[in-house]
């Protein structure tokens, strides 16, 4: 351990008041902390201005060029000096700190570029003329005419270069640049009906386009799923649900996808409130406990989920750089955020993601050389095909058959079977595990296993639900102590405990006594359940501990319960399977998240074998 030493000098301190050029690089330490976080203040700037085209451009990963350009209401010339002041602002008058309305209010981010990079802002404002001013190092220069039809364009010049320390602790061009791109995306999901344009001038200055989304049209649901499919691509657009929910002021929009549709990590969860990006703590973890029950720990869900509410409901002016918020009653938020979600998936029903079939179709498609030989064939009709079926059969199939699987054949004389059911009717079983069922766009494949355990899961759950879960009183209630904070947190979701069995109160200075535990869990080390509990309270702002433990044990008894593989089925019950699917939430995914059947359009099969 290093000798101690004094944090300020042995001598009596002296009090001084820091320059002007001081206090701008402090406050720029804040709110800058790298090129990503520039080109965030100025386009959130540009989006206030009422920007509706928005064109960003930076070289070497923004280190030596930042250019912002808008068609916003831009800044008259007598104001531009003013607005490289410090907490010069036009967007609130400072009266009320908690009804904003806007993404900036503190008017500190144009002074903080200023005072560590070399800053122009060249602005025309509508009945004004174009005017230029320049800062570098905190230095303002004198206002001067400038050429602009409208609008804003503000360079940032050598970041940092007034405080080269900083330089040390930036990545490399690439991974700054990918930053930047991030930023752009999250404000181009939380604004559908603007126009962004990325460029990467760096080299020649001829430049690319790194990212571009035009302004979307319609109402605000058809804007945001168009503005997602762009940022988000295609598939989460395909695999997403839409998401509307009200509750006691507050209103939650967005589209989350289906839990087939996951991710390795959380890099797919965009969170926005009142139309600003943030990364809150409380609502990530609403989120993952809305999917709690459907994916596995080491898997995570996609969404976009936008939470409005009256600006007195939360407090913005919590983090420098406004990542960050604190709402007044976050658990009316987490609450509507669960529900809301829960619902959207429930009403899915048994739908599973499109991109389970893209796989599969990946990997049964040949390597061939070449594009394959494309011919057309007419396709024959229902009575053509069995007729065709009977005539062509090998001797001694009904023998053979089984060794692979059975096929489900319709007598001719027997009404037509139908087609038309989400899930198709059962045509066979292979390696008794796996139904084959045709629908009228393609075919179905499911595996049985997985799908009736989750079934017998849905209603075990549902069981619970309604009866609720049963708790063993301890013969001596176990006494735990705990520090002060421990102890007021545990008790803040006692109630949340005993639906799930668990029973705690008091004991006398900081303990608290264990009465009642899940009876399903067994015996269980109650003070080790409860330590665990406070960790993820204490990281993730909640515990779903208690239910995970009593849902796994739900999961086992499901799977113990199901149908095996290996176990033959006849035709009527696989249909009997395929119309519970159908008509049971969730039902798309096993109790891990895989899924539980693929399917396949006749389209993609026939391209395949090059019938189309």
């Amino acid at each position: 351990m290093a000798q101690q030493t004094p944090n300020i000098s042995a001598s009596q301190p002296i009090i001084r008041q820091l320059d002007e050029a001081a206090i701008n690089r402090i406050a720029a330490g804040e709110v800058v902390e790298r090129p990503a976080s520039a080109v965030k203040e100025l386009v959130e700037n540009a989006i206030d201005a009422g920007a509706t085209r928005i064109t960003v451009e930076y070289a070497d990963g923004g280190k030596t060029l930042i250019r912002v350009s808008d068609d916003g209401c831009g800044i008259a010339g007598a104001d531009l000096p003013l607005a490289l002041s410090r907490h010069a602002t036009s967007k609130i008058d400072g009266s009320d700190l908690l009804n904003i309305h806007s993404f900036g209010f503190r008017g500190e981010a144009l002074p903080s570029l200023g005072a560590v990079g070399r800053l122009t802002i060249t602005s025309r404002a509508e009945g004004h003329d174009g005017a230029e001013i320049s800062v570098t190092g905190g230095k303002h220069s004198e206002v001067k005419p400038a050429g602009l039809s409208a609008g804003t364009v503000v360079t940032l010049r050598d970041l940092f270069y007034a405080t080269p320390a900083r330089l040390k602790f930036l990545r490399t061009d690439r991974a700054e640049a990918q930053a930047i791109g991030d930023v752009i995306k999250r404000l181009a999901m939380a604004e559908p009906f603007v126009r962004f344009v990325l460029r990467d001038v760096s080299g020649d200055g001829a430049g690319r386009d790194v990212f571009r989304a035009e302004a979307e049209q319609g109402d605000l649901f058809e804007a945001l799923h168009g503005r997602l499919r762009q940022v988000l691509g295609r598939e989460f657009a395909e695999n997403s649900l839409a998401i509307d929910a009200e509750r006691e002021g507050f209103h939650l929009t967005g589209f989350a996808a289906l839990p087939t549709y996951s991710r390795g990590s959380a890099v797919a969860q965009y969170l926005f409130v009142n139309g600003r990006p943030v990364k809150d703590k409380m609502l990530i973890g609403a989120l993952r406990g809305a999917y709690f029950d459907f994916l596995s720990r080491d898997r995570h869900p996609a969404a976009a989920l936008f939470v409005d509410c009256d600006p007195n409901l939360v407090d913005v002016n919590v983090h420098p750089a406004k990542s960050e918020v604190r709402f007044r009653d976050p658990a009316i938020v987490r609450g509507l955020i669960v529900s809301g979600l829960r619902h959207a998936l429930a009403n899915a029903g048994h739908r599973a993601s499109s991109t389970v079939a893209d796989a599969t179709l990946g990997v049964m498609r040949p390597e061939g050389q070449g594009e394959a030989r494309v011919y057309q064939m007419d396709r024959p009709s229902t009575g053509a095909r069995f007729t065709a079926h009977q005539a062509q059969a090998p001797q001694g199939f009904a023998e053979t058959q089984g060794m692979w699987g059975r096929v489900e054949t319709p007598l001719e004389e027997a009404p037509a079977e139908r087609t038309d059911y989400p899930l198709g009717t059962a045509r066979g079983q292979v390696h008794e595990n796996y139904i084959i069922a045709q629908t009228t766009t393609g075919m179905v494949i499911v595996d049985q296993h997985a799908a009736h355990e989750r079934l017998v899961y849905e209603k075990l759950k549902n069981q619970m639900a309604a009866n609720g879960v049963a708790s063993q009183a301890l013969l001596i209630p176990e006494i735990i102590e705990l520090s002060s904070s421990e102890r007021a947190g545990i008790l803040e979701v006692a109630d949340e405990l005993a639906k799930f069995g668990l029973g705690i109160e008091p004991f006398g200075g900081d303990a608290i006594a264990v009465r009642e535990t899940p009876a399903i869990l067994g015996e269980v080390n109650a003070e080790a359940m409860i330590r665990d509990i406070l960790d993820e309270l204490e990281g993730e702002g909640e515990s779903l501990l208690v239910q995970a433990r009593i849902e796994a044990i739900l999961s086992r008894v499901a799977c113990h319960g199901s149908i095996r593989s290996g176990r033959w089925m006849r035709g009527e019950e696989m249909n009997a399977l395929l119309r519970e699917m159908e008509a049971t939430p969730h039902s798309g995914q096993c109790n891990h998240g895989r899924p539980t059947y693929v399917e396949l359009k006749l389209s993609d099969i026939e391209r395949l074998f090059g019938r189309t």
